[in-house]
């Protein structure tokens, strides 16, 4: 079998967009092409003109706090009168919910990645008086709102032909109408930076206008004058963001006082006016995050023991379960086991569950098929949440398993790697390759690799656990550095192995180089 070459690598790439049809920001679809979008920019026009009390009602996580925060701004500059909710996870549960709407004063409440699933909040709504506009891109309900508009590209008879956007980008395509509407002139290119942010966070599909979008934004990230991303910058001492910066540094910064405090801690922090309050800020979001790993690491731990590996799907669950970092333990679980996993808090009687899936795999579909069981459920193709009563975790279990098993074959494979490479291939060049189809993510996965008869020339055991390897691999009169992040079986000098890995920059002081990111030894 013949063994890649840098030109290859590029054309298995470029094929991956070969059907893409938005692929410039001049050819991305209208803002009216959303259902109710005009609907939605005439009334908020008339309160702005009226002078009226605007509310937008956000979300913890990262897409969440991003919409607020586009929104936000948007009305900041042009001296638009409005108040900020984001519901805290602990106190108010997920989305506008009646409380809330009990709580503020308003004429006009803007749901922003969330909504489309508050039918109680909508009821108090009317009998208050106030006009709701929803935005949002999870799965709609068979029953919606009673709402003013309701913005979402799932709804039936949308005519906005990507449905897989996430929540902050059909917030920017509000702030989009509402400019239209009202006749100003203003650059929607700005908040690029923070909706690239937004989309690989949320784990949407890297094709078509969202590859675009992120595309546009990851450019501007890496030149942003933000406070919020030079902070960032400054701090953890990045010259260049790249997708796997988004995913493994920013999205968890942001996620997490969301995940153990309050997000507004993350949207004060995007919002960030200064240099010295974005620091001051930041300092507050790493010590959250400090401890939303180390809870995060302890439950991890704890609910490997329920996990049955012969299972279609990893189900587990424990009382009081920490609810802010059960998400992220099933995503761990699910690259544990390359399986779907659903972690469920145990409290009061109820369980709650986060779910996050494989590629391929639908787990909210999975999912919907047990809803005579659950008391609410919520979400998308790849991440999703379930809440049930406790006596029914069991039943729970082994029918979404069962339901696993008519999954046709394809459904689930896992992304494949390009293939097999020779050392030699792997150098700068190729680095430039792979870095024209950032950003990568779901529908656009990182590429990998393979080598074989990779001699360890010098193993370094690193990290605060000692979990993880810095590896010396040598073939021929090629050498090449190695990272095994936590490792399941450690790896000995003079050693032979195969390895399947992707690639990485490492920048030494101001020199460029390959580095590989051991995924398995095979």
């Amino acid at each position: 079998m013949s063994k890649l070459t840098k030109e290859a690598v590029r054309e298995i790439l470029q094929q991956r967009f070969a059907k893409d049809c938005h692929t410039k920001l001049s050819l991305i679809p209208p803002p009216y092409a959303f259902k109710d979008m005009q609907k939605a920019a005439l009334r908020i026009k008339e309160a702005i003109e009226k002078r009226e009390k605007i509310v937008i009602v956000g979300d913890y996580d990262v897409d969440g706090v991003v919409s607020s925060a586009i929104l936000a701004e948007f009305f900041d500059d042009f001296n638009v009168s409005y108040d900020v909710e984001i519901p805290n996870r602990f106190s108010d549960g997920y989305g506008l919910n009646p409380s809330i709407v009990e709580r503020v004063r308003a004429d006009v409440i803007i749901t922003v990645d969330n909504g489309i699933s508050a039918i109680a909040a909508a009821q108090v709504c009317k009998q208050r008086g106030i006009d709701l506009i929803i935005t949002d891109h999870h799965t709609p309900p068979p029953i919606l709102p009673d709402a003013y508009a309701i913005v979402n590209p799932k709804q039936t008879n949308c005519s906005f032909p990507n449905s897989e956007i996430c929540g902050a980008q059909v917030a920017w395509y509000l702030s989009a109408a509402i400019k239209e509407a009202c006749g100003y002139e203003y650059n929607l290119g700005k908040f690029l930076d923070m909706l690239c942010v937004a989309i690989i966070a949320d784990m949407m599909d890297l094709n078509d206008i969202n590859r675009t979008m992120a595309k546009s934004g990851l450019k501007l990230l890496n030149t942003s004058k933000r406070p919020a991303f030079t902070a960032i910058r400054e701090v953890f001492k990045k010259e260049h963001f790249d997708s796997d910066d988004i995913s493994f540094l920013l999205s968890p910064l942001l996620n997490s006082s969301g995940r153990m405090e309050d997000a507004l801690f993350s949207y004060g922090f995007l919002r960030s006016k200064s240099r010295t309050e974005a620091l001051a800020r930041l300092e507050e979001i790493v010590a959250i995050n400090e401890r939303r790993k180390e809870e995060e690491k302890n439950l991890f731990e704890a609910s490997l023991p329920f996990a049955d590996e012969n299972d279609a799907i990893i189900v587990v669950w424990g009382d009081e379960w920490h609810e802010g970092v059960i998400g992220i333990v099933a995503s761990r679980l699910a690259k544990r086991f390359k399986k779907p996993s659903i972690v469920f808090s145990l409290k009061e009687g109820n369980a709650k569950g986060s779910a996050r899936s494989v590629a391929g795999v639908d787990i909210l579909s999975l999912i919907s098929k047990q809803s005579d069981l659950l008391l609410g459920f919520g979400g998308h193709f790849g991440a999703a949440g379930a809440l049930l009563k406790k006596e029914n975790l069991e039943e729970f279990k082994k029918r979404i398993n069962e339901s696993a098993k008519e999954l046709k074959p394809q459904e689930q494979t896992h992304d494949d790697s390009l293939g097999e490479i020779e050392p030699g291939a792997i150098d700068f060049e190729l680095l430039e390759i792979l870095e024209e189809f950032e950003p990568y993510g779901q529908k656009n996965p990182k590429p990998t690799f393979i080598l074989r008869d990779m001699r360890v020339k010098i193993d370094r055991l690193i990290g605060k656990d000692s979990r993880h390897q810095k590896l010396i691999l040598q073939h021929e009169d090629k050498t090449i550095e190695a990272l095994y992040y936590n490792f399941r079986q450690e790896i000995k000098s003079g050693e032979t192995i195969d390895i399947l890995f992707t690639i990485s920059k490492n920048d030494f002081r101001g020199l460029i180089t390959p580095q590989l990111l051991i995924r398995e030894v095979l």
